[in-house]
């Protein structure tokens, strides 16, 4: 993978103060392990809370986590006025999400002023094992602060 220049230079404590502010991922347990200009490493434990009627990890909690880490790693290489939203994934699940814990990556492949394109894998970690179960693309947005345009004045008024 290329290396990214971020455009905040405190882009890490930008990341991690916009995760911190999201109770979804509180919520769900899931921590940042790792990050770095266009990358984050996402890790989540197992609950039983979180299954489905097969046992497995549900396919929304998986598709939040690797959501969440291509936000991240987007955030990451964006302006310090920008704020981040997700237009659009597709998530396709490998394998049953059974293990102990859950590790969700993201990378930018391509990023951009207003839209970035990340990709990412959702890994299940078990009795020392490691299986891909899930991964994603995603187009992420860049919601910059608008700015007024100037009215010109009405004719008749003062």
């Amino acid at each position: 993978m290329a290396a990214f220049e971020p455009k905040n230079p405190g882009y890490r404590a930008a990341a991690i103060a916009m995760f911190e502010r999201q109770p979804a991922m509180h919520t769900l347990g899931i921590v940042i392990v790792r990050l770095a200009p266009g990358e984050v490493e996402l890790a989540m434990l197992h609950s039983p809370v979180f299954t489905q009627q097969n046992g497995f990890v549900h396919a929304g909690i998986i598709a939040a986590g690797l959501d969440n880490a291509c936000g991240v790693a987007a955030f990451t290489l964006m302006p310090c006025e920008a704020d981040i939203l997700t237009v659009e994934f597709k998530t396709t699940l490998l394998a049953p999400a059974r293990g102990e814990r859950f590790v969700f990556k993201a990378e930018v492949v391509k990023p951009g002023r207003t839209l970035t394109f990340c990709e990412a894998r959702g890994f299940a970690e078990q009795d020392g094992k490691t299986t891909l179960i899930a991964t994603m693309s995603g187009t992420l947005m860049a919601m910059l602060p608008r700015v007024a345009p100037m009215r010109e004045p009405h004719a008749g008024s003062a």
